[in-house]
């Protein structure tokens, strides 16, 4: 924020979401969105203690092994998020000095009038936002409990426009996981989706919901890949 006006309070409001949710064709698929304002390997904890404090906590090298670097003694790989600055002088994400790069690191919290209710996070680079919003929704929109809202099947959108420069024009590709039926691929495909078949590329969900009412913990863990939840 300290290279562009980053318009916050407009972008977290309803006006702006109901705007966006205008360009979105449930019947069509889109070739491309615009941007509504033109101005590794990674491991995921969430942990929370007897006196209601959660923590949640995402880290990542990036791609394969980051940056190869190893500091001496300490045992860790640095990362190297540096790869997602655009080269091009003229984009907005260009590397330059006092920059951060551009990173998909979700950990995320939410909170339910005001006192935490779930902290979580969904692994696997860009998938991350997708995945975390589909989390969501199967609690919110579809009533499942936090160990459902992780193992039910999800969808994954591939060939967005990047923050490198390059930008997406022919609506990119779907894929879905073995959960969905084939009718339901059968209707994507009338709307003009392109769906591909792709493996492991799903995320991986770790979560601990806080009932406040009962001051108790509900755990869940991936089902997909290694990882588990633990009670003490």
């Amino acid at each position: 924020m300290d290279f562009n006006d980053i318009p916050v309070e407009r972008l977290i409001s309803k006006q702006y979401a109901a705007e966006r949710q205008r360009t979105i064709n449930p019947n069509r698929a889109a070739k491309r969105v615009d941007a509504g304002i033109n101005e590794g390997d990674t491991i995921y904890l969430t942990v929370a203690d007897k006196n209601g404090n959660m923590v949640s906590l995402i880290q990542s090298n990036f791609r394969g092994m980051g940056s190869g670097m190893t500091p001496t003694g300490l045992g860790f790989v640095l990362q190297n998020r540096g790869e997602l600055f655009a080269l091009d002088p003229e984009h907005f994400n260009v590397y330059a000095p006092n920059k951060r790069p551009f990173q998909t690191i979700i950990p995320a919290f939410v909170t339910k009038n005001n006192v935490p209710y779930l902290s979580f996070g969904v692994m696997g680079g860009g998938a991350q936002p997708q995945m975390h919003a589909q989390v969501i929704m199967n609690m919110i929109d579809f009533g499942m409990n936090t160990q459902e809202a992780g193992d039910a099947p999800r969808i994954l959108h591939s060939g967005s426009s990047q923050p490198t420069g390059s930008e997406m024009t022919d609506g990119g590709y779907v894929s879905l996981e073995s959960g969905f039926a084939v009718e339901t691929r059968r209707a994507l495909l009338k709307k003009g989706h392109v769906l591909r078949d792709v493996s492991g590329a799903f995320g991986g969900y770790q979560a601990i919901r806080y009932d406040a009412n009962n001051k108790v913990y509900f755990g869940a863990s991936e089902s997909r890949k290694d990882g588990h939840a633990a009670g003490y």
